[in-house]
């Protein structure tokens, strides 16, 4: 390196220039901080022209300094220093490689070598000593001299000098030295000591730990300039070093954070969002090697966002009653703290030799803190924790649960443990099924993974509770098997789940069962056409879609058969529904697949037909139906020909926006064809209605037929079938009409569902049943009590005061608990499924019993129907009368085994003949009701039956 010495023998006052100020330099000075006391000068190119401070002569004098590198703009710095002490003065000028006060955010000076060389105006320059963390000068001064030195700056920026007294720089550097040491051992004990806990434990919440712990002991031998002398660091490769180690640094505490939390089960949107940093993160790495600032000052971001965020989501858990949240809630405000002091020292704020290594101590500190409560979590479970279990004590737990195979998930290591039975079940690998609980997802049916994982997740966090669940589990071979879960959780002394365990059941029979069962509650078990309930929501489609489609018009098109009374009482019951069949399959098949065939009632067929909307093209297919039903049937070798009234209704939007209304349009049709002889076609008019029964009459008789003593309750007796006693009756209702005679309920039951007479009508059935019921329990004095039902209709059991009538009646009466039973409908249930739930368990509180009417005529779903607080099924009587085979419905025994599983007595309606009693009881039922054990009988003779005294007379409502 050559230097140019000009030396000015002339005063400089002639040019014009101002000298330095000189800085004295006491013999008793330690240090003396040049930051601010030196002249900065940029843009001069590679030559710099000053003035001197004065002498002790007084003459400000000029230098010329040339760069040490030719062509070059350097930055320069000019100071002077002056001894007027009697002694000659050794000090030395440091300015260090780094420092975190100051260094910045975005774009942070990350460490250089500050200064090339140094020139003196007078004497030896200053001499360089080698030293890995500053750049060190150490110069003499001369007593009564002022010397000015201009020293050449490697970067534009300088951020500290200062002029140290030798022996005290050295004390520092020593005092630090062991401090650093310190830190160091800390630091490594920790991250040694966390990896041997993850070795032993396994759980992942240790690696996480010990990479944090791990990260942070580089980052501190980085800083303390360990690093440097362990791999041999040189030039600017620091900086690399400085900005990896600052973005692993957010990376693992990114990840501790993670796991700690558990957000990695089931959280799919926080795992998403973790990994998508944790990606940019690494990427920051691979940035550093080129361009080191801008990777540490995202990175510094990044650690604050990290900070700021963690504690927002601790806060949280913490309200949701999340321990582990709670735990750590002192120590992430610690690290918050520490993150702030970080940011003032970074921007300048605070300054000093002890803020940055007080801010290494502090973050060794708070890793410490996190170590040791990872620990805490670890071993505050008991051995259930971390796996070791033996298999006796794997099977003890099991007994908790029901059925044949374990269930175990160790949720501290997130590993399922299952028995080898379920994977020979599904042909599986030994140990394909264990691993994570979110590996069950190859297997398992794509319907069921939600409720799965939200089941598993609401155990987690509830901390309590049983696993009730079915799900399907996919063999190799492709087809699935259904699974029942019945679990429990383990919970820690932490409060936390530490496994969840259980037992499977193979339930795939019983699942077949059910669909079979679901299938035949919406068909007819005798032909396999769809039933009335899959007819209309048909229809309810169609008529929707032709609101909005003009070009859709459905047709109903209804078929009664006629004289079939005839082919019953000729060949029987068997006979009829050999020709039902026969009549059925004819049907089916001229019919296209968008139309809907329909059998509505015994000799009654309804069809959608959707497939042609053209009048001429609709007459012909009812001309084909009526040929087809003139076509001979084979009975008993005898041929036995039928005929068919067919009823039209073409789709009007004026007068056709129910589905009832269409159907009973078809139905009137049908029943106009039939009254001039059958055997033909007819389409409906608007003048047919005319001819019906004089319905308003009817209506106006109804609203008085209950002042007037008309309408009575008889009572349908209930008998038990193991000793054919009387159990119970079901009440029902008789209109005496002073012209028409006595009307059953369906000849006005459906006015006043209309007309909301019905409520009247309840409330009346419902107190004289009580008051009925009250009298025999107090006549016959049995175990158990005698019981009665009564029917709840639609407008029932919407109305808000259905709980304050059933109150106030079963208050009045004083009958026994559970003897009054209420009867409703599966469709009338199924209408708000929700509302009737709540409705009925508040009716099953006040003492009712409930019973389900008409069971397997609906479309009840039987994951409400275990939700419902049934008590009794009554199994409809399609289900009890013999096929043509003479057996009964193979569904009638799916249907009692089904009660029975449920909790729930059956009662059989339809028993007509003591066979049909015999097979009843041997299939399981415990009650029945039907012909074979009488008509109805009036009150008075129910009273007689059961030895009750008769009723006094009570006067008459007004």
């Amino acid at each position: 390196m050559a230097y140019l010495f000009l030396a000015a023998l002339n005063c400089v006052f002639a040019f014009g220039a101002s000298a330095v100020e000189p800085i004295r330099v006491p013999l008793d000075s330690k240090a003396i901080d040049l930051t601010n006391m030196v002249e900065r000068y940029s843009g001069e190119g590679d030559r710099l022209q000053v003035s001197t401070a004065p002498g002790s002569d007084g003459i400000v004098r000029r230098i010329e300094v040339s760069a040490v590198q030719a062509g070059t703009q350097p930055a320069w710095i000019v100071f002077a220093f002056t001894n007027d002490t009697s002694e000659q003065i050794e000090r030395l000028i440091v300015a260090p490689h780094f420092r975190l006060s100051g260094s910045g955010v975005i774009w942070p000076d990350l460490g250089a070598s500050r200064i090339s060389a140094i020139t003196a105006s007078q004497g030896f320059p200053p001499e360089r000593e080698e030293n890995a963390e500053a750049d060190v000068f150490r110069l003499t001064l001369d007593p009564g001299t002022t010397v000015t030195y201009v020293a050449e700056l490697r970067t534009p920026n300088l951020p500290q000098i200062y002029l140290w007294e030798p022996d005290a720089y050295k004390d520092k550097v020593t005092s630090f030295t062991l401090y650093k040491g310190i830190v160091i051992g800390i630091a490594g004990l920790l991250a040694l000591f966390l990896t041997i806990v993850f070795v032993v434990k396994g759980a992942v919440i240790f690696p996480a730990a010990a990479a944090l712990a791990w990260a942070v002991l580089a980052y501190v031998c980085i800083d303390f300039g360990f690093w440097s002398k362990l791999v041999g660091i040189e030039g600017d490769s620091d900086r690399v070093w400085r900005a990896g180690a600052e973005t692993v640094l957010a990376a693992t505490l990114l990840v501790f954070l993670f796991a700690y939390l558990n957000l990695n089960r089931w959280h799919v949107r926080a795992s998403h969002v973790t990994a998508v940093w944790l990606l940019f993160l690494c990427a920051l790495v691979g940035l550093a090697v080129y361009d080191a600032p801008v990777a540490a000052g995202v990175a510094r971001i990044s650690l604050a966002a990290i900070a700021a965020a963690g504690f927002i989501l601790v806060i949280y858990l913490s309200t949701l009653g999340s321990d582990r949240a709670i735990m750590l809630i002192p120590t992430w405000f610690l690290l918050l703290v520490w993150i702030i002091a970080a940011g003032y020292t970074v921007t300048g704020s605070l300054t000093g030799d002890l803020v940055s290594p007080a801010l290494i101590g502090g973050l060794v500190l708070i890793v410490m803190l996190i170590g040791f409560t990872v620990m805490q979590i670890a071993f505050a479970g008991s051995g259930l924790g971390h796996g070791s279990v033996s298999d006796s004590e794997r099977r003890a737990l099991a007994l908790t649960g029901s059925g044949d195979i374990v269930f175990d998930w160790d949720v501290v290591s997130d590993r399922v443990y299952a028995s080898p039975e379920v994977e020979i079940m599904l042909g599986l690998k030994r140990g394909t099924l264990e691993g994570p609980a979110a590996g069950w997802f190859d297997v398992l049916h794509p319907f069921d993974r939600d409720r799965y994982t939200s089941c598993l997740d609401a155990v987690l966090e509830q901390r309590r509770g049983r696993i009730s669940l079915d799900f399907r589990l996919r063999a190799v071979d492709g087809h699935y098997f259904w699974f029942h879960m019945k679990a429990r959780p383990v919970v820690g002394a932490d409060g936390e789940v530490i496994r969840v365990i259980g037992t499977l059941s193979d339930i795939t029979e019983t699942k077949t069962s059910e669909e079979r069962l679901l299938h035949d509650a919406v068909h007819d078990n005798l032909t396999g056409l769809p039933n009335r309930e899959i007819f209309f929501d048909r229809l309810d489609a169609a008529l929707a879609q032709a609101q909005s489609d003009r070009d859709m018009r459905p047709t109903v098109i209804a078929i009664d058969i006629d004289r079939f009374r005839q082919v019953n009482e000729a060949f029987g019951m068997p006979g009829g529904d050999s020709v039902l069949l026969t009549i059925a399959r004819r049907l089916t098949r001229l019919i296209k697949p968008q139309d809907t065939l329909s059998r509505l009632s015994s000799d009654e067929f309804g069809i959608i037909l959707i497939s042609e909307s053209d009048s001429n093209a609709i007459i012909q297919v009812a001309d084909a139906l009526r040929r087809t039903l003139l076509t001979p049937v084979t009975i008993n070798d005898r041929e036995f020909a039928l005929t068919g009234s067919i009823g039209i209704a073409l789709y009007d939007p004026q007068i056709h926006r129910r589905r009832e209304d269409m159907l009973k349009d078809a139905t009137l049709a049908s029943s106009h064809a039939k009254k001039f002889g059958g055997n033909r076609v007819e389409f409906f008019r608007p003048g047919m209605r005319s001819q019906q029964t004089d319905r308003l009459a009817l209506e106006t008789d109804l609203r008085r037929a209950l002042e007037r003593g008309e309408i009575k309750p008889v009572f349908q007796p209930i008998v038990r079938l193991e000793d054919r006693t009387i159990a119970g009756f079901e009440a029902l209702l008789r209109w005496d009409h002073p012209r028409f005679g006595r009307l059953n309920p369906a000849d006005f039951i459906p006015i006043a569902e209309e007309t909301g007479l019905i409520i009247d009508l309840g409330i009346f059935v419902l107190e004289r049943t009580a008051r009925e019921l009250a009298a025999w329990q107090r006549a016959l004095d049995v175990t158990p009590p005698i019981f009665a039902s009564v029917n709840v209709s639609s407008r029932q059991l919407l109305r808000h005061d259905l709980l304050n009538d059933v109150k106030a009646v079963m208050t009045r009466s004083g009958v026994h608990r559970g003897t009054l039973k209420l009867e409703l409908t599966e469709s009338l249930v199924m209408e708000n499924p929700e509302y009737a739930t709540q409705i009925l368990q508040r009716i099953r509180e006040l003492g009712a019993g409930l019973a389900l009417d008409d069971f397997g005529t609906g479309h009840s779903s039987l994951a409400y129907l275990q939700r419902f607080p049934f008590d009794t099924i009554k199994i409809d009587k399609s289900f009890v009368r013999p096929d043509a085979r003479g057996a009964r419905p193979t569904i009638l025994r799916s249907i009692v085994s089904l009660a029975h599983d449920l909790g729930m007595e059956v009662v059989a309606e339809g028993a007509e003949t003591e066979s049909d009693t015999i097979e009843l009881y041997q299939l399981g039922c415990e009650y029945a009701q039907g012909y074979a054990f009488g008509q109805p009988i009036s009150a008075l003779e129910a009273r007689k039956l059961v030895g009750a005294p008769p009723e006094e007379p009570v006067a008459r409502a007004s």
